[in-house]
């Protein structure tokens, strides 16, 4: 019976969420947030999110870590816990446009008032202000007003609550994402029958970008200032004002402008260069800005990663060990005020962060499934103790920006995975030897290659012990179950040395031909082993021989971990054992086996070594101790099939296969009369 799981369900905006419920280490400059998770325990949960984010919204979910222990199919029920999430969306039909400086009068009562204001490129700040604000049952300006949209696992929306009658009302938004709607809810706070009146008024203001020539800027003098050398590289022609009515016009330059090609390698293997050039110039005027273009929708389940190396020679030559290339990457908009924070925070993201310096030439960023959007790679040079320094230094930063499906394809104790769910693609590492962790690079549980080499050998090796029951069978005769037995040995030997999951590996075929090969050869030594044990007659012995064979070959096809796919045949056949033997007593009027000596040394270690092996096979096997648990499993099924093994015939002299056939004159009569029959 299935019992009751804690059931852990995950929700992101943009991206997929990054879960850890192993508590696995991450590859080391990896940056991960904190996920929004619920938990619920076979019931109804729901979460509620006002004002969400447009765009893609990801939900996961997950049971708790499972046993290591090996469960048979077919011998254990199977618990599925069905999880089906519904979505619920209330959609405002009324949307005032906000435009950029034109005031738009807004009467509150109960009800909140919706607007949006279309952010444009390129726009460095916006100010939204509540002007001419009155109520006619309070002082002051009852209102409340919530900018943005919420996303998860972090939400930054924006809360302005404007009561105080004496202060203008007025929010400002650093760096608000570009080139795209922006929420703004008006509430009121006063009663219900309370009216408010104002008017909104949102302020753009432009920034200016320097799309620079690169071989130009190398030739400018290092002595002259930042201010100097833009008189020097005018903005290129094909720039274009920002759009709307906020204009750009002869304003200063606030940010250098590197464009970024996007070549698109493989699937979710993406590589970012800046055009014509592999190096950005950072000065510390203003931030140094390159795009990186991941709103394809195909994007977020790679691994962002941006490695930065600092020139080693200006840095040494020019700069001081106090000063420091800041840089931040950011979603939807760049961060801009190098000059009054370095916390990365544009309006609406938290940004990552990274610096360079003459004791830190290097700096190295990996985002694990990064949102579906613009990114920004924002550079700029500062000298917290001199930043007169500053003004006449310029460093060369080299770029290295990649997307990549697994970071480093998971390293050499992983493979890495790409997943479609519901039409998404995503990737993810598929671990081996004891190694865990985003990319297998935790190594906690490990296993040594001491240890590695040590499974291999345990698993291999013990298949020689069916040489055994080989032995045997060619001293008595038994040419079909010996050339069983050395098949099985031969493919169990070689699949379990291309299934280690380490160094040691060896695979002489495809991997699933040799584990078909390796269940197909135990099913059937089991089979011919009873079968001989029943001592049928040489024809119906065969024929039960290759039914048994071909009806494994189909089960297994069919269904390869199967409990009863192997064992149906096995219960068939010892079936047909049990009933010759009873028909022999019955028979004879004697117990058979006759001899005391045979059951005593043959048949009861044979039998309780089989069924000590069935009992390991079935319950005792973990993910911990497979190597030993199921070593023993071969040396049990090879030592029981040589106890079981019937003894030859009273006439059959031993080693009788390898000399002259015993039964030569009735081959010769049946080989006679086949001739005469055809003549």
């Amino acid at each position: 019976m299935c019992s009751n799981v804690e059931i852990t369900v995950y929700f992101r905006y943009g991206a997929p969420p990054v879960i850890n419920p192993l508590g696995t280490s991450f590859p080391a400059n990896t940056s991960v947030q904190p996920s929004f998770l619920v938990k619920m325990l076979q019931s109804n949960a729901s979460i509620n999110i006002s004002h969400p984010a447009p765009g893609d919204w990801f939900v996961a979910a997950h049971l708790p870590p499972s046993s290591q222990k090996i469960e048979m199919k077919g011998f254990v029920p199977t618990c599925a816990y069905i999880f089906q999430p519904d979505m619920l969306v209330m959609r405002v039909v009324e949307v005032s446009i906000l435009e950029p400086n034109v005031p738009l009068p807004q009467t509150l009562l109960s009800h909140p008032s919706y607007l949006k204001i279309f952010v444009p490129e390129y726009t460095q700040e916006l100010r939204l202000e509540l002007q001419g604000c009155a109520s006619n049952g309070s002082l002051g300006c009852p209102v409340r007003l919530t900018v943005g949209s919420a996303t998860l696992p972090s939400n930054f929306q924006k809360v302005l609550t404007c009561t105080s009658p004496t202060w203008a009302c007025h929010l400002l938004l650093p760096s608000p994402p570009w080139d795209r709607w922006l929420q703004v809810t008006a509430k009121s706070l006063a009663g219900p029958h309370v009216s408010v009146a104002f008017s909104a008024v949102a302020t753009l203001t432009a920034c200016r970008p320097w799309i620079v020539n690169f071989q130009h800027l190398l030739q400018s003098s290092p002595n002259q200032s930042c201010n100097a050398s833009t008189s020097l590289l005018p903005p290129s022609p094909g720039y274009q004002d920002l759009g709307r009515s906020s204009r750009v016009g002869g304003g200063p330059f606030c940010l250098v402008n590197y464009q970024v090609m996007r070549e698109d390698m493989d699937v979710m293997s993406v590589h970012f260069r800046p055009v014509d050039r592999v190096s950005v110039l950072v000065h510390s005027g203003m931030p140094s800005v390159m795009r990186l273009y991941l709103n394809t929708g195909m994007d977020s389940g790679g691994s962002l990663t941006i490695s930065l190396w600092a020139n080693k020679v200006p840095l040494s030559s020019m700069i001081s060990n106090h000063t420091l290339v800041m840089v931040c990457v950011n979603a939807a908009s760049p961060f801009l005020r190098f000059n009054a924070s370095l916390n990365c925070t544009t309006a609406f993201f938290q940004g990552y962060s990274l610096s360079l310096s003459t004791s830190s030439l290097k700096a190295k960023l990996i985002i694990p499934y990064p949102e579906t959007d613009n990114w920004y790679l924002s550079l700029q040079l500062v000298c917290p103790q001199s930043p007169e320094e500053c003004e006449k230094t310029k460093v060369l930063v080299e770029t290295t920006l990649y997307l990549v499906p697994c970071l480093d394809d998971c390293g050499p104790y992983g493979q890495c995975i790409l997943l479609r769910r519901h039409g998404y693609l995503y990737a993810g590492c598929s671990c081996k030897a004891g190694w865990r962790g985003w990319s297998c690079t935790d190594n906690s549980t490990a296993q040594s290659t001491a240890q590695q080499r040590m499974a291999t050998l345990l698993l291999t090796l013990s298949n020689l012990l069916f040489l055994a029951p080989i032995t045997l069978s060619v001293y008595r005769c038994l040419l079909v179950e010996a050339s069983v037995y050395a098949y099985t040995m031969f493919f169990s030997t070689f699949y379990h040395a291309c299934d280690q999951p380490g160094e040691a590996v060896l695979c002489i075929l495809n991997y699933d031909t040799l584990q078909y090969c390796d269940f197909l050869g135990s099913g059937v030594s089991i089979w011919v082993t009873i079968l001989c044990m029943a001592r049928l007659k040489a024809a119906l012995k065969y024929v039960l021989l290759l039914l048994g064979t071909l009806v494994f070959a189909m089960s297994l096809q069919l269904d390869r971990r199967g409990a009863w796919n192997m064992m149906g045949p096995c219960l068939f056949a010892f079936v047909i054992m049990v009933t010759m033997w009873v028909y022999r007593c019955g028979h004879r009027r004697h117990c058979y086996p006759t001899s005391w000596q045979r059951w005593v040394f043959y048949l009861l270690p044979g039998i309780s070594m089989a069924a000590l092996a069935i009992t390991i096979y079935t319950s005792m096997m973990t993910s911990d101790n497979y190597y030993y648990t199921h070593s023993i499993w071969h040396m049990l099924l090879a030592g029981s099939a040589a106890f079981l093994l019937p003894p030859r015939d009273k006439h059959v002299e031993p080693w009788a296969c390898s000399q002259k056939f015993t039964c030569h004159y009735q081959i010769c009569k049946n080989h006679r009369e086949e001739l005469y029959t055809v003549t």
